[in-house]
C-alpha cells in the first residue's frame, strides 16, 4: 500500500503541472512540491512534520499574497496547499485564491483550481458564493474541458440555493452532441435530485430519454437517479420495468463493450444496480414480478463462483429473489446458493450467506433451521465480523420462546465490550426484544437492570426514557401494570442496599421509580428510602443533573411523610448550592413542605400521565403588560417581525439570481430544546426528560420527553434500522469457552461433548422456528403476541395539530383555524360506519368496464419506443420494445352511494385481484377530510367466510380507528364495503397506504389478499379562506420556507389566470390580488396551514412558500409545478 501512495505522489506534479521552466532561475513547482514530499518523508517524528508544514505554509501564504504572483506561480502554490490540506493541516487563507485561480487561469490553471475548491469547501461554505458565477459562464462555454469541469464542480459541491439558476443550462447539456457531458450532467441532475428532489421533479421525461441514450455510459448514469426515484415512488415507473429486463438481459448476455467488464464479468456494477431497481419494482407486485423472473434465473446461472465481484451479484440476485413476489423455483435455487456461502471456508463467502440469511430469515425461517449447526459454530468464529453478524441473525430470529437464550448471549457479549457503537446497538436491541418478549415482570426487569448497569452513561438515552414511559403509562392490565412496578420497586431497593457504583442515567431512573411508585411497597417507610437516597446526594461521583433526579425524587416522597430532619438538613445545603436547578428544587422543597396539604395536591400518587393544564398565553401578565403600553411602552414584536424590519433596512443579499426576488429574509427554525427534570418546576408531576414546550405544545404540558419509539410492535425507532441496513449488526459474545477436538480414533456413531453442547444451544436458540410458526412462501407471518401492550390512556398524549396554528397565529385569528380540528372531531363520530352496503355483482348498479391503471407517461409517449434501436447500436445488440403490462380483466365494478356521489370523488380503481376476491377504492374529497371507500367483491362461485380488512401501521398517514372491517360471510358473487377517512401526519408528495383482506374459503384455509392505495399531498389540501390581515399576522409567525422561480408555458397568461387554474386543481383559496402579486392560503388536514405569495414578472412566477412544517412547502412546490406543466 505504501508503495502505491509513493508512486500516486511521485505522479502527482507531472499529472497538475505538466510544465517546466527551462532556463528559469527559480525551480518550478513540479520540483518544490517534490522537493517538500521529500523532506516530510525523510523526517522522523510528527513535531518535526508539523515544524516543517507550518513553515512551508507561511512561504506560501506569503507568496499567494503578493501582487507580483503570476498565475503559473499560483498554480504550484495551490497544488502544495492540496498536499498540505491532504496531511490534516489548515490552509484557509488559500480558499480565495484557489477561486480566483478557477475563474482567471487558462484551462490548466483553471483545472487546478477548480480541483482545488472541490478540495477545500463543502456544499455550505460561504465562499462558494464567489464560485458560482464562474460555474454559470463555464456551463456556457463552447470549450467541452471547461463545461467538463463545470460539471465536474456541480456533481461535488454547489449550494442548494443556487440550482434554480444552473438546472436550466444542465438540462440543456442533455442535449449535447459528446457523450461525457451527456453523462456529467446527468449525475449532475442526480445530485440536485438528492438536496433538492422537488427542483427537478418536472425533467422526468429527460431522464427517460437519458436511459434509452445511443451510448452506454449515459445509460449507466441514468442508472444512477432511477435508482433513487423507484425506491422514492416505485409505483410511478412500473411501466419501464419491461425496459429495465430487457437491458439487464443484454448485460447478462455480454453485449457491451469489453471495456466495461471487470475479470471477465460484464458490467457487474450495472448488472448490480439495475437488479436494485428491478427488486423495488417487483415487491408484493405480481404482474411485476412475473417480468423478472426469467431475468433473474439468468442472471444466477451466468454468475459463477470465481471472482468477488460475482458473489455480489449473486448476494443481490437473492436479495432480488426474496423481496418480489415469491416463485418456489427461484426459492430452490436461491436457498442453494445461500447454503454454499454459508458452508464456504472463505470468510469472505461465509459473512455473504450470514448476510443473506438474516436479509430473507422472515421470508424462510426454515433456511435457518437448516443451518443452525453452522449458525452456532460462528459464534466462535475467531473472525470479529462473522460473530456480529451471526447475532445479528439470531436477533432477526428471535421469538417468545428463545428470547431467554439469545438475550443471554447479548448480554454476555455486552459484558465484554468495550466499543461505545457495539454497546449503543446492543443495548438498543436487547431493550426492545425484552420489550417485545418478556416471558414474566421479573425477568423484564431484571434484563433491564442489567442493560442499565453494563450499558452505562454510553448507551442511548431514549432507553431509560422509554423504560420509564413503559411504566408511566402501563398496559392494558392495570393489575399487571401495578406489579411491574411493584417488582421494580423491590429490585430499586434491594441495589440500593449494595455499596455499588452505579452509572449516572441508571441512578436516574432508580430514583424517578421509587419516587413515583415507592407506595407500592406498603412495608417500607417512605422516609428511610429518602435517607438512601440523599447517600447519593453526599457523593461527588454523582453529577449535578443526577442529584437534581434524585432531590426530586425525595420532594416527591416527602409528601408522604411529615415533617423530617432529614428534609431540613438537604434544603438548608442545597439552597446555597451554585447550580442553578439544584438551588431552585431545594426552595420549592422548603417552601412546599411548610404546607403539606399543598404539596399533597402538587404532587399526587400515581399522576405521572395526567396532563397539566398550563395558561400557554400568560394571561395572569395582561395587567402588567397593559400598565407597560398605558405609559408608552412599545408593543412586543416576534422574532421574525423584528428581523423582516432589520433585513428590510439594510441592502440583503439575493439568492435569486436573474430573477424577480423578494426581500431576504434569514427565518430562524424554531429549535425545541431537550431538557432534564432540572429544568421543570415541582408542578410537574412527570419528572423524566421532557421536552420544552414549542409550537405545538402551547396548549398543553405534554410528558413527551423523549420520541415516540414504543409501541404496539415494541421498540419502532430501533426497528427501523432492523427492517433496514443489515450491516447495523450487533457484536456475539466472546465469553464461550472452548471445547477441545473430539479424538481422532472415536467412532462416527459416537456424538462428543462439544457436538452435544452444540445441539443443546441448537434447540434452545431455535426453538420457535418450526412449521407451526414459520413464514410461509407467500407472504404470511406468524402473529406474536407480546408481552407489554400500551394502555390506551397514551392515546390523549397526542398533540393537537391546531395548538400549532393556536400558538403562532394572533388571538383575532384562531377560531378560523380551530374550525378545521372540530369539523375533525365532528368527524370522527360521524364517518366511523365501516359497513355502508350490500349488493349482488348482477345488480343495474355494476359497471362494466376495464380498470384504469395509474402509471406515468409511458415509454412511447417520449420516443423511447424508437429510440431504443440505437441503445447500444455499436455493439450488435438487440432492439428491443417495452413490454406491455397485462390489461385487467373485464368484469363488474362497484359504485358509489348515492349520498357520496354528489361529493367530489375519485374513479373507482382496482388494488388487487386474485381468483377469489378483488378489492377496489375510490377517495371522496369531502371538504373536511379524505374519505376512502374501500370495496371487497367476491368473483368466486362459493362463499368467503370470516373475512376481515386491515391497514398496516404507517409513518405518513393514519386511519380512522374503526377502519377494520370484518364480515362473516360474503356470499358468492356479492361484494361488501367498507368507508372510513385517512390524515398525513407526515407531509409528503406522494405514499401507499398499504393493507391486506384475510379470509378463508369453504374449506376453512386461510387466505391473504395484500393491496395498497396510492395517496398524493393533493388529496389532503383544502382551502383555508382567511383575510389578507390574517395572512399576514401568519406569515411573519411562520419559519420555514422555499422559494422558486418558474417559467411559465404560456408567458401572455395573467396572473389571475395562473392562480385560478392552479386553485381549482389544488383546492386553494385565493385570498387577493393586487396586480402581478397574489397571496394564497391552504392548509393540509385536519389543521396544519401553507401560504404562498407569488409574483409574476416576464414570463416568470416567482413563489414563495411559508408554513410551520418544514416538509410541507417543498412538497406544495412539487405539487404546484406538476400542475403548471399540464397547463
Amino acid at each position: 500500500m505504501s508503495d502505491i501512495v509513493a508512486k500516486t505522489l511521485g505522479a502527482l506534479p507531472v499529472f497538475l503541472l505538466q510544465e517546466s521552466q527551462p532556463g528559469a532561475s527559480r525551480p518550478s513547482g513540479a520540483s518544490r512540491l517534490g522537493t517538500l514530499i521529500r523532506s516530510i518523508t525523510a523526517l522522523r517524528s510528527k513535531q518535526e512534520e508539523e515544524k516543517l508544514i507550518q513553515q512551508e505554509l507561511a512561504n506560501l501564504k506569503a507568496t499567494v499574497s503578493s501582487p507580483s504572483t503570476t498565475l503559473r506561480q499560483m498554480k504550484g502554490c495551490m497544488v502544495r496547499l492540496i498536499y498540505c490540506e491532504m496531511l490534516g493541516y489548515e490552509a484557509s487563507f488559500g480558499y480565495i485564491h484557489a477561486i480566483k485561480l478557477a475563474q482567471q487561469g487558462n484551462l490548466l490553471e483553471k483545472r487546478v483550481g477548480y480541483l482545488a475548491v472541490s478540495l477545500f469547501l463543502h456544499e455550505n461554505h460561504e465562499l462558494l458564493l464567489l464560485l458560482v458565477n464562474t460555474v454559470l459562464k463555464d456551463l456556457q462555454s463552447t470549450n467541452l474541458v471547461e463545461v467538463c469541469m463545470a460539471l465536474t464542480v456541480v456533481c461535488q459541491i454547489f449550494p442548494r440555493e443556487m440550482i434554480p439558476a444552473a438546472l436550466p443550462l444542465v438540462e440543456d447539456k442533455l442535449q449535447h452532441s459528446k457523450e461525457i457531458i451527456r453523462a456529467k450532467a446527468v449525475l449532475a441532475l442526480y445530485k440536485f435530485y438528492l438536496i433538492a428532489p422537488n427542483q427537478v421533479q418536472h425533467i422526468h421525461d429527460r431522464f427517460r430519454k437519458a436511459l434509452c441514450d445511443r451510448d452506454v455510459g449515459v445509460m449507466a448514469a441514468s442508472l444512477h437517479i432511477y435508482l433513487q426515484l423507484v425506491k422514492d415512488n416505485p409505483s410511478t415507473y412500473k411501466d419501464l420495468t419491461g425496459s429495465f429486463v430487457m437491458i439487464l438481459k443484454q448485460v447478462v448476455g455480454g453485449k457491451l463493450p469489453v471495456e466495461f467488464n471487470y475479470h471477465s464479468v460484464p458490467a457487474p456494477w450495472l448488472q448490480i444496480q439495475l437488479l436494485r431497481i428491478l427488486r423495488f419494482l417487483g415487491k408484493d407486485d405480481p404482474r411485476t414480478s412475473e417480468l423478472i423472473y426469467d431475468v433473474l434465473d439468468e442472471s444466477l446461472r451466468r454468475a459463477e463462483l470465481n471472482h468477488n465481484i460475482t458473489y455480489a451479484i449473486l448476494f443481490e440476485c437473492v436479495q432480488t429473489i426474496y423481496t418480489i413476489y415469491p416463485k418456489s423455483d427461484l426459492f430452490e435455487k436461491a436457498a442453494k446458493c445461500i447454503g454454499k456461502f454459508v458452508l464456504s471456508p472463505k470468510i469472505n463467502l461465509k459473512y455473504l450467506g450470514l448476510k443473506a440469511l438474516t436479509y430473507v430469515i422472515q421470508q424462510d425461517p426454515s433456511l435457518a433451521l437448516q443451518h443452525q449447526m453452522t449458525i452456532i459454530e460462528c459464534l466462535d468464529h475467531p473472525d470479529l465480523i462473522i460473530k456480529r453478524e451471526t447475532l445479528e441473525l439470531l436477533y432477526r430470529i428471535t421469538n417468545g420462546q428463545n428470547v431467554t437464550a439469545i438475550v443471554k448471549k447479548m448480554l454476555d457479549y455486552l459484558r465484554e465490550s468495550k466499543e461505545e457503537y457495539t454497546i449503543i446497538n446492543l443495548t438498543g436491541k436487547i431493550a426492545e426484544l425484552a420489550e417485545k418478549y418478556s416471558p414474566s415482570n421479573e425477568w423484564f426487569i431484571q434484563t433491564m437492570n442489567v442493560i442499565f448497569s453494563v450499558g452505562g452513561d454510553t448507551m442511548h438515552p431514549d432507553i431509560p426514557n422509554n423504560f420509564l414511559r413503559l411504566l408511566a403509562e402501563g398496559f392494558d392490565d392495570e393489575n399487571e401494570a401495578q406489579q411491574l412496578r411493584l417488582f421494580a420497586v423491590q429490585s430499586y431497593l434491594t441495589l440500593l442496599e449494595k455499596d455499588a457504583p452505579y452509572p449516572q442515567r441508571f441512578l436516574q431512573v432508580i430514583s424517578w421509580v421509587l419516587g413515583e411508585y415507592s407506595y407500592l411497597k406498603t412495608d417500607v417507610h417512605p422516609e428511610s428510602i429518602m435517607a438512601k437516597l440523599s447517600t447519593f446526594l453526599e457523593l461527588n461521583s454523582v453529577t449535578s443533573e443526577t442529584k437534581t433526579w434524585l432531590l426530586v425524587a425525595v420532594t416527591k416522597l416527602a409528601a408522604l411523610t411529615p415533617s423530617t430532619d432529614l428534609i431540613d438538613k438537604l434544603t438548608e445545603e442545597f439552597s446555597s448550592s451554585l447550580d442553578t436547578c439544584l438551588r431552585q428544587c431545594a426552595f420549592e422543597l422548603q417552601i412546599l413542605h411548610k404546607n403539606l396539604e399543598v404539596m399533597k395536591l402538587l404532587l399526587p400518587v400515581n399522576a405521572s400521565c395526567e396532563d397539566l393544564v398550563v395558561d400557554a398565553s400568560l394571561s395572569f401578565l395582561d395587567g402588567f403588560v397593559a400598565e407597560a403600553l398605558d405609559c408608552g411602552a412599545a408593543p412586543y414584536k416576534p422574532h421574525h417581525q423584528r428581523q423582516e424590519e432589520k433585513l428590510s433596512q439594510e441592502k440583503a443579499l439575493s439568492f435569486e439570481p436573474y430573477g424577480p426576488s423578494f426581500s431576504s429574509s434569514l427565518p430562524s427554525s424554531v429549535v425545541t430544546g431537550r431538557q432534564s427534570p432540572s429544568g421543570l418546576s415541582l408542578g410537574s408531576e412527570f419528572s423524566v426528560n421532557s421536552t420544552e414546550p414549542g409550537l405545538k405544545e402551547a396548549n398543553l404540558l405534554k410528558i413527551e420527553g423523549v420520541q415516540k419509539v414504543w409501541g404496539k410492535e415494541g421498540y419502532l425507532l430501533k426497528k427501523e434500522s432492523k427492517i433496514g441496513n443489515v450491516s447495523q449488526a450487533t457484536v456475539p459474545m466472546g465469553d464461550a469457552t472452548e471445547s477441545a477436538m473430539p479424538p481422532a480414533n472415536e467412532s462416527k456413531d459416537a456424538i462428543s461433548e462439544e457436538e452435544k453442547e452444540k445441539q443443546h444451544l441448537a434447540s434452545t436458540l431455535f426453538i420457535g422456528l418450526g412449521s407451526s410458526s414459520a413464514i410461509s412462501l407467500m407472504g404470511k407471518s406468524e402473529h406474536s403476541t407480546q408481552k407489554f401492550k400500551k394502555s390506551p390512556k397514551s392515546h390523549k398524549m397526542k398533540n393537537d395539530k391546531a395548538s400549532l396554528v393556536q400558538n403562532l397565529a394572533s388571538s383575532s385569528f384562531r377560531p378560523v383555524l380551530d374550525a378545521g380540528h372540530s369539523n375533525s372531531e365532528q368527524r370522527s363520530h360521524s364517518i366511523e360506519l365501516p359497513m355502508l352496503r350490500k349488493s349482488s355483482l348482477h345488480s343495474p348498479e355494476c359497471l362494466e368496464s376495464k380498470v384504469p391503471l395509474e402509471r406515468s407517461k409511458s415509454l412511447n409517449e417520449v420516443g423511447l419506443s424508437a429510440k431504443l434501436s440505437s441503445l447500444f447500436s455499436s455493439n450488435n445488440l438487440n432492439i428491443f420494445h417495452p413490454l406491455q403490462m397485462e390489461e385487467s380483466k373485464n368484469h363488474c365494478r362497484p359504485s358509489l352511494p348515492l349520498d357520496l356521489a354528489e361529493e367530489p370523488h375519485s374513479d373507482i380503481q382496482e388494488l388487487a385481484e386474485n381468483d377469489a376476491l378483488s378489492v377496489y377504492s375510490c377517495k371522496v374529497w369531502k371538504e373536511d377530510s379524505l374519505s376512502l371507500l374501500l370495496f371487497i367483491v367476491n368473483k368466486s362461485s362459493s362463499a368467503l367466510n370470516t373475512v376481515s380488512l386491515m391497514f398496516t401501521d404507517s409513518d405518513t398517514f393514519k386511519v380512522s380507528e374503526s377502519f377494520v372491517c370484518h364480515f362473516p360471510v360474503i356470499t358468492a358473487q356479492s361484494m361488501e364495503s367498507c368507508l372510513g377517512w385517512v390524515e398525513m401526519e407526515n407531509p409528503c408528495t406522494q405514499g401507499m397506504l398499504s393493507g391486506h383482506v384475510c379470509y378463508h374459503l369453504e374449506a376453512d384455509v386461510p387466505m391473504q389478499l395484500k393491496f395498497s392505495v396510492t395517496l398524493v399531498l393533493s388529496d389532503f389540501i383544502r382551502p383555508l379562506r382567511i383575510t389578507t390581515e390574517d395572512f399576514g399576522k401568519l406569515w411573519l409567525s411562520f419559519s420555514n420556507d422555499v422559494k422558486q422561480t418558474i417559467k411559465l408555458p404560456n408567458t401572455q397568461e395573467s396572473l389571475t389566470v395562473v392562480l385560478n387554474t392552479v386553485q381549482q386543481k389544488l383546492r386553494l383559496h385565493v385570498v387577493e390580488i393586487i396586480g402581478e402579486e397574489g397571496i394564497v392560503a391552504c392548509q393540509l388536514l385536519p389543521s396544519l396551514p401553507a401560504l404562498l405569495h407569488s409574483r409574476l414578472h416576464k414570463g416568470t412566477l416567482a413563489l414563495w412558500f411559508r408554513s410551520p412544517c418544514s416538509a410541507l412547502p417543498d412538497c406544495l412546490l412539487y405539487h404546484w409545478q406538476r400542475e403548471m406543466e399540464g397547463c
